[in-house]
């Protein structure tokens, strides 16, 4: 963008652009074209802070900045020539790239088996079905990400399902969850809206299958609720007593347990990141998670067969009163765990950016020199990008020679390359798996204070592991 010219200083002219790399920093470029004379600049950046500083004649100025809040900006550039009396000014509008979650109760936007935001019928294999999220439940036009729970089922073959924003690239080369023949499979993705308010759900197995989805949140630019990540802890184990009456859930029953104000939960959170595991069903059901008050949902939160140990991702709603409550949607008993990995609360300060795809392990590849995730053992992953809160990624096993389960959690110590202490092995489940099951589920984990994550094969065999990173919850 061109300024003004002005007598004195014919030549003064003045190109802004800015580029975001996190979820709340903005970086300035403000190219001047100027006679040799000195020029004071000053930005704006729209929140009530300015920079200011002395340049002289033609150059590049560069400025950056944080943001404390999410939202849009606008950002003032003012070039002034105090000796001829002269100035340019240029404005552009910023949007963070970090987004805040709004809980939302848990609802059914798509169900191919009744034609919920769809045509009714199974989606064919290698075939894809869109469901509308913008403008859809309440959930406003301006969404920019969601957080779904998808579920897989009628299945007759193996296959993955894959969830995105439609866009014209094409079906990423991931998969956010896998299936079996047989199997209901389920797994919370939070995936963006693409630009006509929808997302698409791509079958990649041969074989048709039916696809659910239902919503428990979702992003906007706009000031909501910000995220703080936990050493994933243990809030309910039935097999115990744990944050409710010892013994397993009755069939078609329901129980709540208090989440805000214990445990290092603060009062007035308005969501919980959970990992639900289901384990000792007697027959097969349905688990479903859901803010205390409200009437149980037609959503299920996971899936499980009698005899199976399941986990997923849960992000839900907390009632007014503090309290979740969880509904056995079997006729038969089962029990219930529940780790809680983080909370979303007006006072933090986290939003979530938008990485994209990037698979940081796989065992399966040549490259991985480290072979298989090793029975009983870990891999350490440090990680380099400064203030995180917290990584979105999916986790999946595969090659599995018998039932186990994966932990994810910080590592207490910085990156080693050699005669590093045995770090304490986590008590908390992110994923179970039985024997020849691949299986994924989505991981909110820190990087702790070192930067480093700790994945933990908690089997007894050697077994094959992806991750897959996606986003990032940050404060700059």
């Amino acid at each position: 963008m061109q300024g003004d010219s002005a007598t004195g200083n014919p030549d003064l002219a003045l190109q802004i652009g800015g580029s975001t790399r996190t979820a709340l920093g903005l970086e300035m470029k403000s190219e001047i074209t100027s006679a040799d004379v000195t020029l004071d600049v000053v930005v704006d950046w729209g929140d009530g802070t300015t920079d200011q500083q002395a340049t002289k004649g033609t150059g590049d100025v560069r400025n950056k900045h944080t943001y404390s809040e999410v939202g849009d900006y606008l950002v003032k550039v003012t070039v002034t020539d105090a000796a001829n009396g002269v100035q340019v000014v240029k404005e552009l509008t910023h949007t963070t790239l970090g987004a805040e979650f709004t809980p939302h109760a848990p609802t059914r936007l798509l169900d191919t088996r009744d034609g919920t935001g769809t045509k009714a019928g199974k989606v064919a294999g290698r075939g894809t079905t869109r469901v509308k999220v913008a403008g859809v439940a309440d959930i406003p036009a301006d969404v920019a990400m969601v957080a779904l729970n998808v579920t897989v089922t009628s299945t007759t073959a193996g296959g993955h399902v894959t969830v995105w924003d439609g866009d014209d690239t094409g079906v990423p080369q991931t998969s956010n969850l896998n299936y079996d023949a047989g199997q209901s499979v389920p797994n919370m993705v939070i995936v963006p809206v693409g630009a006509d308010g929808a997302v698409d759900l791509f079958n990649g197995g041969w074989s048709s299958v039916d696809l659910i989805a239902d919503v428990t949140g979702y992003f906007t630019h706009s000031p909501a609720s910000g995220y703080t990540t936990m050493d994933p802890t243990r809030f309910v184990d039935t097999r115990e007593g744990l944050g409710t009456t010892r013994g397993q859930l009755a069939g078609r029953k329901p129980f709540s347990t208090r989440i805000s104000g214990i445990k290092g939960i603060p009062q007035g959170v308005t969501a919980v990141a959970l990992n639900v595991t289901i384990t000792n069903p007697r027959e097969a059901g349905h688990l479903s998670v859901f803010p205390s008050g409200g009437p149980v949902p037609t959503a299920s939160s996971l899936n499980f067969t009698a005899g199976q140990t399941v986990a997923n991702s849960v992000i839900v709603p907390v009632g007014a009163d503090g309290t979740i409550s969880f509904f056995n949607g079997s006729w038969a008993p089962a029990d219930v765990v529940v780790d809680v990995v983080g909370y979303y609360s007006k006072d933090s300060k986290a939003a979530y950016c938008l990485l994209g795809w990037d698979r940081i392990i796989d065992t399966r590849q040549s490259r991985w020199r480290d072979g298989k995730l090793p029975a009983q053992g870990y891999f350490s992953k440090a990680f380099e990008r400064a203030g995180v809160e917290a990584y979105v990624m999916n986790a999946t096993v595969t090659n599995t020679p018998e039932a186990g389960f994966l932990s994810v959690a910080p590592s207490p110590f910085p990156p080693q390359n050699g005669g590093a202490p045995l770090p304490p092995r986590p008590g908390s489940s992110t994923l179970n798996w039985g024997a020849g099951q691949t299986t994924s589920n989505l991981v909110q984990a820190s990087d702790g204070d070192h930067g480093v994550i700790n994945f933990w094969n908690q089997g007894w065999k050697d077994v094959d592991l992806i991750v897959d990173v996606f986003g990032v919850y940050e404060t700059n």
